[in-house]
């Protein structure tokens, strides 16, 4: 059964009454997931992570504490999810352990070579430019530093057949796989088990020297 449009709509950008409500139920939907990617990214106790978009932020507590001697900024698009992220965070916020910031995955208000982990989980579908937003991402990545992607494909046909089709694009595993080696990002492991979202791993490559 089809989700109806308005809810897809605030899953792509929350916002109002309804927004906190998809919310909430996204942070218990997705968590078994974003634990999923965080232990695949072997989280080091120093790192800096980037977390594109994190939606409610229940995932950035638990990379500060992973990260206890490092620091981890959430980026999303929703106003009100960046309100709820920081308000869930707040003790690590006024810490400076993690930070929540309003923006898009085209367009990463960092410079270059900042973070060591980077994770996307479900956020693809609603990007409309791969190509892009594989590049900034990989921008921010320190040279040999890792992405972790996690998402569902066109081959998943219930997840297709589940979403609006003009918010959710759900991608083929080869274009992802294509657009990630364009934005000079290694594919390092894949996992694409039966009834779950695919995890890719990519590094991003050392420049050459010499």
């Amino acid at each position: 059964m089809r989700r109806p449009r308005f809810i897809a709509e605030h899953a792509r950008n929350a916002r109002g009454l309804l927004g906190r409500v998809i919310a909430f139920i996204m942070a218990r939907e997705t968590w078994r997931q974003n634990l999923r990617v965080m232990d695949a990214l072997g989280i080091e106790q120093s790192d800096r992570i980037l977390d594109v978009g994190c939606a409610h932020g229940r995932s950035l507590a638990e990379l500060a504490n992973r990260a206890a001697r490092g620091r981890v900024v959430g980026v999303d698009p929703s106003e009100l999810m960046v309100e709820i992220a920081t308000r869930c965070n707040r003790s690590h916020v006024m810490a400076d352990r993690v930070g929540v910031v309003l923006a898009s995955a085209e367009s990463l208000p960092f410079p270059d070579d900042t973070f060591d982990k980077v994770l996307c989980v479900h956020v693809l579908y609603f990007w409309r430019d791969l190509d892009r937003c594989l590049s900034e991402t990989a921008r921010v990545l320190k040279p040999g530093s890792r992405l972790g992607l996690l998402f569902r494909t066109k081959a998943d046909l219930a997840a297709v057949a589940s979403f609006p089709p003009e918010i959710y694009r759900f991608p083929a595993l080869a274009e992802v796989a294509a657009a990630l080696e364009q934005a000079d990002l290694n594919r390092h492991a894949a996992s694409d088990c039966k009834n779950e979202p695919v995890l890719l791993l990519a590094e991003k490559r050392r420049v050459q020297t010499g």
